[in-house]
């Protein structure tokens, strides 16, 4: 590493479009402007998950008027839900554990005074103590040191693989330097290499795993290290896995106390006095009268060119521009898109985007007893939990010594979350603590359960039909044709206006980084779009597009 590469935090300065989000935000020009004949103008914004909220609190601050349209809830795949009465313990259904990395979502985070503690992933201080479950043998650990040498052996194998095969260090380097070209040097000569490639293909053919057993990689697959098991992703393309290693997705990861949905939530009804146009006050909430609109139901051309937006409610309105921040498959099964407003090349990409499943069941219990020591081993009543079985990850999360806490009993994804979708809530807890019982025998976790318990199958919810995107090998050509859209000048006057957000357009999905930053790209792009600027001083993301895009592979 170059001396002073650690001068500042490794941050998801890219890799696929190096753009200093964070710098963008926090610079005293903001993010640009619009004409003044545009202001107070509105701007239909589809989804209020974060990338929708983001989005539309940047505009409203431009000056911009957001009409936000929501079928479901406010925080999308940010969702605290509350044990029945009990609003101060929450189970987090969607995104839970949030990497410091993550600069531009933090800026939020930050910025609302929201409160963080390290998440208590396996073999961290916060978990205290980590069981791993394999075939009916149990390990106890508080660190990697504590675990058999087969679990070593795999991580350095794993370390080595990143650096010998991928170059990850000098990538991070120019990462944590802020260097755009020496980033996009390393990036774009991996993309055409590894796009066409699984991430189990890259584990079974590396140097460093291939020497050992399969037994390791089987391992690996089952519980991993670090945050857990990775063999849900093992058919997905190895860029997608290189990205979160590159952007240390995976480590220092917080969690949001009192729950995540308090950042949607915190924008929506955040008062402003520094906005364009709107008097000191405004907030989202009150631009609303306290509720975002219906679900919509239909988007078209309309005969004055603008695009006409249908509520659940029957109801048209007109816009010169509209931004949909839902999942991309809702365009093709929820929304009626009218087919010329995208090219058929971006309808392919947006219908071929792949989801992945994913279930959690959480309860509530009176107390944190897993913190209770045995005294004849010293070790604590029950761990963080890694396995094969049912459950495969098991978290417990706390307030205090006598506070009711949570148990999430199972965290699973792709077949391993197929399992549970045709079972009730109760039933999923059920399977979950026969599983636990197993690892467990003398726990009597049942007599601690406080009232029902809460759980989620995102790929059974008609507005989301899956958890987050996982992209297949030979999709990097569809991601970039949805991240890019927000360039919109050289497009057709048909297909301009409408514009795209949200964690599954971007490079990144299933964090929470990568819908702020998409959000952000659109605010650039419906500024653009209504004849506005960014400051020269402070030039934002399509500025630099041309300079720092995303490398386009050949057809």
């Amino acid at each position: 590493m170059s001396d002073g590469a650690h001068a500042r935090p490794l941050t998801a300065f890219g890799p696929d479009f190096p753009f200093p989000y964070d710098e963008w935000l926090n610079h005293p020009a903001g993010l640009g402007a619009v004409p003044e004949g545009r202001r107070g103008e509105e701007v239909a914004v589809i989804g209020a998950g974060i990338a929708g909220i983001v989005a539309a609190y940047e505009l409203m601050r431009l000056g911009l008027r957001p009409v936000i349209y929501e079928a479901s809830r406010l925080g999308g795949r940010l969702r605290s839900e509350p044990f029945g009465y009990d609003t101060d313990t929450i189970a987090e259904l969607g995104g839970m554990r949030f990497p410091r990395s993550s600069a531009a979502f933090f800026h939020y985070v930050d910025m609302l005074g929201l409160q963080t503690a390290p998440f208590p992933n396996p073999l961290t201080e916060a978990a205290g103590s980590t069981v791993i479950e394999l075939g009916g043998e149990s390990w106890y650990a508080r660190s990697i040191e504590d675990l058999p040498p087969l679990f070593r052996e795999i991580a350095e194998a794993w370390d080595g693989a990143l650096e010998s095969v991928l170059h990850l260090g000098e990538l991070q380097d120019a990462m944590r330097r802020r260097d755009p070209q020496a980033v996009k040097r390393i990036w774009d000569h991996l993309v055409p290499r590894w796009d066409d490639h699984s991430f189990y293909e890259f584990i079974a053919s590396s140097p460093e795993f291939s020497r050992l057993s399969f037994r390791h990689r089987e391992v690996f697959g089952q519980v991993g290290f670090g945050t857990g098991g990775w063999d849900s992703d093992f058919p997905n393309s190895m860029l997608e896995i290189l990205r979160v290693a590159a952007c240390e997705f995976d480590d220092d990861q917080h969690l949001i106390r009192g729950g995540v949905e308090q950042l949607p939530r915190g924008l929506w009804e955040r008062e402003v006095d520094d906005a364009v146009h709107w008097p000191s006050g405004t907030s989202l909430a009150s631009l609303h009268g306290g509720a975002p609109y219906g679900g919509v139901d239909r988007v078209s051309r309309a005969a004055d060119g603008k695009l006409a937006v249908v509520d659940s409610a029957s109801t048209t309105r007109h816009y010169r521009t509209v931004l949909a921040t839902c999942q991309s498959w809702l365009l093709t099964t929820q929304v009626q898109v009218e087919e010329e407003l995208f090219s058929q090349d971006l309808w392919m990409a947006l219908d071929r985007t792949r989801y992945m499943q994913s279930s959690k069941t959480f309860v509530k219990v009176d107390r944190p007893f897993w913190r209770d020591v045995d005294q004849a081993t010293g070790r604590e009543t029950m761990s963080m939990t890694l396995t094969n079985r049912l459950t495969r990850g098991t978290y417990f999360f706390e307030d205090g010594p006598d506070d009711p806490a949570v148990i999430c009993l199972s965290y699973s994804w792709m077949s391993d979350a197929l399992k549970m979708l045709p079972h009730t809530s109760r039933r999923r807890a059920d399977l979950a603590l026969e599983a636990l019982e197993k690892i467990y025998p003398d726990v009597d976790v049942r007599s601690h359960i406080i009232g029902d318990p809460v759980t989620v199958s995102w790929e059974s919810d008609p507005y989301f039909l899956g958890a987050f995107k996982g992209a297949l090998p030979g999709h990097y050509r569809y991601n970039e044709r949805m991240y890019r859209h927000f360039m919109q000048a050289g497009l057709p006057e048909a297909e301009k206006g409408i514009f795209l957000a949200g964690d599954d357009v971007s490079f990144t999905p299933a964090w929470a980084e990568g819908a702020v930053q998409t959000a952000l790209n659109a605010v650039w792009g419906i500024v653009d779009h209504l004849g506005g600027a960014s400051d020269p001083k402070n030039p934002g993301p399509g500025d630099r597009y041309a300079e720092l895009g995303p490398i386009e592979l050949s057809p």
